[in-house]
């Protein structure tokens, strides 16, 4: 008999709450018939600024289904809050997952600029991806190699060996959900690759907060320059140098809009 869900999530805290966010903001979605193309992330967007979309994307999900697959797998990988002893725990879980959802979103947008510009796949450019799945597959990469002899259980029961659950996942997720994004999850492996082996490492408290704080500075202001959020307060205007703006505060409301991006598919990931 299984421990009680209570025990469960006090021992996978960051996991919980993670898995509450990303259910909160898709019945957010859902209550407010928010569509895709306006949380989603791709090529075109990404160029005209609209970088904020690199994290909106990665915790916004498309359908139900696409939640519970990807809050699942999560859930099965919160054992990882539990690994102090190989230099996880709670702390790098939250430090590296921050690092995962900001280099894979770059990595996929640096394959679509490939894609596009050396084999001119213009599929590429409007593709819209949204989805968790980049930190769930690279935290998956990252158990495999640190504890290769776990395993990965899905849905209660699908139990698949962590050394070779980011592939078969990745086939499998591909097989059931054809519309999923191939880049997306490769994305996730190659960044958990890269964790895993030393390549991305030395994240401290520190620089996981600098880190955050530098990414709600671009996000806040890619929100406003994109005018995809009106923040009324704040105006960005040129000084003597067109490329480097500058702050000052008025005192007026602030306004939601919505910027319909033509797009030619979704990707979910």
């Amino acid at each position: 008999m299984g421990k009680p869900l209570f025990y469960e999530i006090l021992e996978k805290p960051a996991t919980s709450c993670i898995i509450g966010i990303c259910s909160g903001i898709w019945f957010y979605i859902q209550k407010k018939n928010i569509g895709y193309q306006h949380v989603g992330l791709s090529y075109e967007t990404a160029i005209e600024g609209h970088h904020w979309r690199v994290i909106t994307s990665a915790f916004s999900h498309i359908s139900v289904l696409h939640l519970v697959f990807n809050m699942s797998a999560l859930w099965s990988l919160g054992v990882i809050e539990q690994l102090d002893h190989l230099g996880l725990g709670v702390a790098n879980y939250l430090h590296y997952t921050l690092v995962l959802v900001v280099f894979s979103g770059l990595l996929v947008l640096g394959m679509y600029h490939f894609l596009i510009q050396r084999f001119k796949i213009e599929y590429f450019r409007r593709v819209t991806a949204v989805g968790y799945s980049c930190v769930v597959f690279g935290w998956m990469t990252i158990l495999s190699v640190k504890q290769p002899s776990s395993k990965l259980d899905l849905f209660g029961f699908l139990s698949l060996p962590i050394s070779f659950a980011p592939f078969e996942s990745l086939i499998f997720t591909l097989i059931i959900v054809p519309q999923a994004s191939f880049l997306g999850h490769l994305s996730g492996i190659v960044v958990g690759y890269a964790i895993a082996w030393g390549l991305i490492h030395g994240m401290t408290n520190y620089w996981a907060v600098s880190m955050l704080g530098w990414i709600a500075v671009v996000f806040i202001f890619s929100l406003k320059h994109s005018g995809a959020y009106d923040f009324s307060f704040l105006e960005i205007e040129s000084v003597t140098d067109p490329s480097l703006p500058s702050v000052r505060f008025i005192r007026n409301g602030r306004t939601l809009q919505m910027n319909t991006v033509p797009i030619e598919g979704i990707q979910i990931v």
